[in-house]
């Protein structure tokens, strides 16, 4: 296979929303490039892109699929996404690799919110955008209301390069940089090059300006030209262009039919011509701060953007060449675990077609199998090199489970499965809960979930079982209490005596110290938990000798780790040991953690016990239309609503709600909204539980006790 170099590789990456027509448009762009000799389609089940088996059965991407095409001695790297969020991991990471984002538009519905999720992380990034609304040919096909929604997405600098037209019974494309109108036959194809009709010309002659003043506005010396000539010729108006997308202040927007193949000649010839290479990209720093180096006499470097396991084939590693050049047999060091890698082997990727080269150059797109300690986000680089390529920040989880075998003997093998999975997705998340003594995954959604239960049945064999997670309480109290407890044992020769006083109160931050007790001794300490245990001695006299203190404070610690109420963690409490009695025989250690620990759980059953609930900080992103249905969603999942903005013609919920009446939200708010809104959540605070439902729970702990 041909080797091209850094200024001959064009990678671009194809992101909408689903159903946009991502996966149409690439395998119409591998059949115009000559690639393909039949165009397969996604009902049909036999695209390059959506190969996998979960894909072909839900008829839907679900993996970011590289693929190549060569197009007028240019290399056009093609990663094709999927469109839902629950598979933003994809999304982002091929972002981060990409030269230029291809933002594909459904034209009979404009910009969707899926869009707007995607929008932020191209925006992040920084990367060179253009636009292409699809399904020109489409009856619902709306091209002016899909272009202001682009504007009101990325604002004024989204410039029209083409508008769509019919003539006389044909489709056609006016194109404004060329000033050409492009006939197409019903079966699309290659297009008739015509003169623009007369009642377009002015029409075209505007737009034309427009795009002209656009380009200008981006170069300081084409603006100059501009000013000098009042115009641009089409060579300087793609380098305005350029520069403008470069700048990520100038965004064209081209109209195609992936379908029926309308335009897509033209949009891959414009990605050749003006659409930025791996080198024109603005410098990129590394994790050390240095600039990478990206020349083809430089250490080598690559970053690692996706990993997959592949039946027969083991892990599959997808990476992007960020430095010098990559050969068979180099030897690379990991720079997050400094083993060292050895490349046997070399591939372009389309699909699942494996095509062996001997070297990829600085720019391109490769892959390489059977990596021993390398996942996604990793950096390979040469022994003499220093780069560490900065990673990708995947968003926290939005929903979790406890999961487990259905087996009990394939637990190990689950976590094992999860973990190969985590190491290929990074958004998978696994954890385990001491407190709730359960295994929790995080992922970002039902269909993320529905995926890797997929991944762990026909992959790995695995049965496993999804449920609702424990919601981890917490206790404390709301007034003060005193009690004291003797422990007295007495079983022949020594036994065991301790007496211990004390009193609790709630702490807070800030509050006095403690009125009415002698102090002669203060422990502060932060709960592994959360919140604070504050311990006094306030013992006079000597009735306690002071080396049973720690053994007291160790009893209200073990309690404190299995509280009354539910068996959740205890904080925010002080303590003040202000009496008791020994015996000079049988007091003990044992005795006194014993005394300690009977004295503060009844103070604390005393005390006006609370139950706490995790509260998380919910922003829902929704259409206008929909709001009052999502507000009164959200208000019966007993929500403090905190305010809402607006942002277009979506309005931005802020809630806080409570963890436990978060279960299910996902599913519940993409029926809600037929899958236009979408949520994140972060955790809040513990706030007290209405009285009602702390009854609720202490009755059901009390049920499963009996």
């Amino acid at each position: 296979m041909k080797i091209f170099d850094e200024k001959h590789i064009k990678n671009i990456v194809l992101v909408g929303a689903h159903n946009s027509g991502k996966t149409t448009l690439s395998e119409t762009m591998l059949f115009e490039a000559g690639l393909l000799n039949r165009r397969g389609t996604v009902e049909d089940r036999n695209t390059v892109s959506d190969y996998q088996s979960i894909e072909q059965e839900r008829e839907a991407s679900i993996y970011a699929t590289p693929m190549h095409t060569e197009w007028r001695n240019y290399k056009i790297n093609i990663i094709d996404t999927p469109g839902l969020d629950d598979f933003i991991g994809e999304i982002i990471s091929s972002i981060k690799v990409g030269d230029t984002v291809v933002a594909v538009i459904n034209g009979r519905q404009g910009v969707e919110v899926g869009t707007e999720i995607i929008w932020n992380y191209i925006d992040k990034y920084n990367r060179p955008t253009l636009f292409v609304i699809n399904q020109i040919d489409h009856p619902d096909f709306k091209f002016d209301e899909s272009f202001n929604s682009i504007k009101s997405l990325v604002g004024n600098n989204a410039v029209k390069m083409q508008y769509p037209l019919i003539v006389d019974g044909s489709q056609c494309i006016i194109d404004v940089l060329k000033m050409k109108m492009y006939k197409f036959g019903k079966e699309g194809g290659k297009p008739e090059k015509l003169e623009i009709p007369k009642d377009q010309k002015a029409i075209a002659d505007a737009l034309h300006n427009e795009l002209v003043e656009k380009a200008a506005e981006n170069d300081e010396e084409l603006l100059e030209l501009f000013f000098d000539k009042g115009t641009l010729n089409e060579n300087e108006m793609r380098q305005g262009i350029k520069a403008g997308m470069l700048n990520h202040e100038l965004f064209p927007v081209f109209c195609v039919s992936a379908l029926n193949d309308m335009g897509t000649g033209r949009l891959m010839g414009f990605i050749d011509n003006v659409a930025p290479a791996a080198s024109e990209l603005n410098e990129e720093q590394s994790e050390e701060g240095e600039t990478i180096n990206r020349e083809v006499g430089a250490p080598t470097s690559l970053f690692v953007f996706k990993t997959i396991q592949q039946p027969n084939l083991g892990q599959i590693t997808f990476f992007k060449v960020k430095s010098g050049e990559v050969n068979i047999n180099d030897k690379l060091i990991n720079s997050r675990n400094d083993e060292t890698e050895i490349i046997n082997q070399l591939f372009i990727m389309d699909g699942k077609e494996r095509q062996p080269v001997t070297k990829l150059t600085v720019g391109d797109i490769g892959a390489t199998l059977k990596l021993k300690y390398t996942d996604t986000n990793d950096t390979l680089r040469a022994a003499k090199s220093k780069i560490t390529i900065k990673p990708i920040n995947f968003p926290e989880p939005r929903i979790k489970k406890s999961v487990g075998a259905v087996a009990k003997q394939d637990e190990e093998k689950l976590i094992d499965a999860i973990k190969k999975i985590h190491s290929q997705d990074p958004t998978v998340v696994l954890e385990y809960s001491q407190e709730s003594k359960q295994q929790l995954l995080g992922c970002q959604g039902e269909l993320h979930l529905a995926t890797i239960d997929w991944t762990l049945k026909n992959v790995y064999g695995i049965n496993a079982t999804f449920t609702k997670p424990k919601i981890t309480y917490r206790e404390t109290i709301q007034r003060s209490s005193t009690a004291s407890y003797k422990h007295k044992k007495q079983s022949g020769g020594s036994g065991q005596f301790g007496e211990v006083h004390m009193k609790i109160e709630p702490w807070n931050e800030g509050m006095p110290e403690p009125e009415g007790f002698s102090l002669r001794g203060k422990e502060e300490i932060e709960l592994p938990w959360g919140g604070k245990l504050i311990f006094y001695n306030c013992i006079v006299g000597g009735v306690i000798d002071q080396r049973y203190l720690p053994s007291i404070m160790k009893g209200v610690l073990e309690v404190m780790e299995d509280g009354p109420l539910t068996g959740s963690y205890i904080r925010d409490v002080r303590v003040m040991v202000y009496d008791g009695k020994m015996h000079s025989v049988d007091s003990n250690d044992i005795s006194f953690k014993i005394a300690g620990a009977h004295a503060f759980k009844e103070a604390f059953l005393n005390a006006n016990p609370k139950l706490l609930e995790p509260t998380n900080e919910l922003v829902v992103k929704v259409p206008e239309e929909m709001v009052g249905n999502v507000m009164t969603d959200l208000q019966s999942r007993r929500s403090i609503i905190q305010g809402f903005e607006s942002n277009n013609n979506y309005q931005i919920l802020k809630s806080i709600t409570p963890a436990a009446e978060l279960y299910g939200y996902s599913t519940d708010l993409r029926s809600l909204t037929q899958g236009r809104a979408t949520f994140s959540t972060a955790f809040s605070s513990y706030q007290p539980v209405p009285p009602n439902v702390q009854n609720e729970l202490v009755k059901e702990v009390q049920k499963e006790e009996v």
